[in-house]
């Protein structure tokens, strides 16, 4: 027979050991409680109504207090008016002035006709706010002897809508420039009629 070993086998526990469990038991109940502390801090607390916030009735800025009123209108003093230069030759003449003797060339009237069909973009704007609307405009155009525009103002308006005669009237005026007429300034009527597309 062999002598007995007086170590104990491997892997089990020394006598004493108890102390190093019991140890582990606290240290596993302590991380335990920690972790549930922890969670129940996380929770959101009820939100409070916030009080209400009083706005202040006085000025908060104190040096805008000491700013004095502004006078009275009839103690404001007088600006000297800045003096006009006078020129001894006048204006310039632009012979859009006085009776208009000249005739229309044919390259005036082919631009005025032009103009004619642009003028119904007015009243395609107009029609699409009233389906029913249709009627004649006329509008009187004067043209310098240089072809510059002198004015153009609706003459006649038998379709009842104002703003397309305007807006016809002003497709005239905003072409700055048209052919010059013969012998001077010339005055034309423009007849424009508005119907309906297809209807004519």
């Amino acid at each position: 027979m062999s002598p007995q070993n007086s170590l104990p086998p491997a892997g089990l526990p020394d006598k004493g050991n108890a102390k190093y469990a019991l140890l582990a038991l606290l240290m596993v109940a302590g991380i335990g409680g920690l972790f549930f502390w922890r969670s129940s801090q996380n929770k959101p607390a009820p939100a409070k109504p916030l009080p209400p916030v009083a706005m202040p009735s006085a000025s908060v800025n104190p040096k805008l207090d000491d700013i004095p009123m502004p006078p009275p209108a009839d103690e404001v003093e007088e600006q000297p008016q800045p003096k006009t230069v006078k020129y001894a030759g006048g204006p310039a003449s632009t012979g859009c002035d006085g009776t208009c003797k000249g005739t229309s060339s044919t390259d005036l009237e082919q631009a005025l006709m032009v103009r004619a069909s642009q003028a119904r973009r007015c009243y395609n704007q107009g029609l699409a706010q009233d389906s029913t609307l249709k009627g004649h405009v006329t509008v009187a155009v004067r043209i310098g002897p240089t072809g510059n525009m002198c004015s153009s103002a609706v003459a006649a308006n038998d379709m009842g809508s104002p703003g397309v005669a305007n807006c016809a009237a002003n497709v005239f005026r905003n072409a700055q420039a048209y052919p010059a007429p013969h012998g001077g300034c010339v005055d034309a009527k423009v007849p424009l009629a508005f119907v309906p597309a297809g209807s004519q």
